[in-house]
């Protein structure tokens, strides 16, 4: 091992003592609360990640009190993190870890790649953050730290395997759960993407760019993708016997969103208006004809490149129906309840819905 490379590691080491942050899944390492942090930290700040892994621990202590849980509790439990398929693939995977590991998280990347929803960064961080196996992991922060320690001149897209190449190359025996950790923490606290802030950064005596004047061109930029602005209609149907219920339904487990509950709706068409929507999805999806009865709000959130707006109606099941209330024929889910207001929040819901009912609940909702 090299003075160089030496001097590097315990740079990175000594600084991590002294400046890491005091996050809840850091003071045990228990295998189990490492996996569900770092699936709860793809897509996810740190402070919101926070907030429900504490959340989750409470419904969810350990294992095996994740296998027996429903897929409705642990969606709703996930419920404002998005990406649901993160939350179905714990689920499947504490099943599996319950069956044939004895409620035990594997501790080499090998086994642990062929769980669910286990990629190859995942498996270096349970390897070697929960059991501190000598194993590499490269995400987003040590991307652009690598980035701008070696002055890499490619889109770090194309870079992938120089980027664990050196991750490899740099993690010491026996120190893997101090120094990855490291890596990440000097890339989300000091090398962060806009004004970085050099001087305070152990590394410096390291960084190439930092020593060829090149921080700001590195990583190199790549070519932004487009935002693609979708506009959907959804309508809230009220219980024609007037008993304070609304009409939602489950999802199909294989679709967008899948499993989570919503009120009818869907895309608009070429010229169509939301009200024409709302009424068209309706019969679509449930057989019902419906009146629009007002408009409740308009919703807009984001997701990967998406923009979501969501037009909001309340509706009333059209008169000229039978008096005799009819079933509802099921064509876009898989089961359907009519619930009160304040039973809504038992159910998960997209997070346009959610925006929805949250705006209902307030005075002028």
């Amino acid at each position: 091992m090299s003075i160089l490379l030496t001097l590097f590691q315990q740079a990175l080491l000594s600084w991590f003592q002294a400046e890491q942050r005091d996050l809840p899944w850091r003071r045990a390492y228990i295998p189990y609360q490492i996996w569900i942090s770092e699936i709860m930290l793809q897509q996810t700040q740190m402070e919101r990640a926070t907030l429900f892994f504490e959340r989750w621990l409470q419904e969810f202590p350990d294992i095996d009190s994740l296998a027996l849980a429903s897929e409705d509790k642990v969606l709703k439990c996930w419920e404002g993190l998005g990406y649901y398929s993160r939350a179905r693939n714990i689920l499947q995977c504490a099943r599996i870890l319950v069956r044939d590991h004895d409620g035990i998280i594997p501790s080499d990347p090998k086994s642990l790649l062929a769980l669910p929803g286990i990629g190859p960064y995942t498996a270096g961080a349970i390897a070697s953050i929960a059991y501190n196996r000598t194993v590499p992991l490269v995400d987003a922060n040590i991307s652009r730290l690598f980035a701008r320690l070696f002055d890499i001149d490619i889109p770090l897209a194309r870079a992938g395997k120089l980027l664990w190449q050196k991750a490899e190359e740099l993690v010491p025996e026996g120190r893997a759960r101090s120094f990855n950790q490291g890596l990440m923490e000097l890339g989300a606290l000091i090398c962060t993407p806009k004004n970085p802030a050099c001087r305070q950064c152990p590394l410096q005596p390291f960084c190439i760019a930092c020593k060829e004047g090149r921080i700001a061109e590195r990583p190199i930029p790549q070519q932004g993708k487009a935002i693609i602005t979708i506009e959907m209609a959804t309508g809230v149907l009220a219980h024609p016997h007037g008993n304070g219920q609304f009409f939602i339904q489950q999802r199909l487990a294989d679709d967008v969103w899948g499993s989570l509950w919503e009120f009818p709706g869907g895309r608009l068409k070429a010229e169509e208006a939301p009200e024409q929507a709302v009424i068209r999805e309706f019969l679509e999806e449930t057989g019902f004809t419906v009146r629009i009865d007002r408009k409740i709000t308009t919703t807009t959130h984001h997701y990967s490149r998406y923009k979501v707006i969501l037009h909001c109606f309340h509706c009333l099941l059209d008169t000229r129906e039978s008096e005799e209330f009819p079933d509802p024929i099921l064509s876009a889910a898989q089961e359907y309840h009519w619930v009160s207001f304040a039973e809504l929040a038992d159910f998960a819901f997209p997070a346009g819905h959610r925006k929805l009912i949250d705006f209902m609940t307030q005075p002028s909702g």
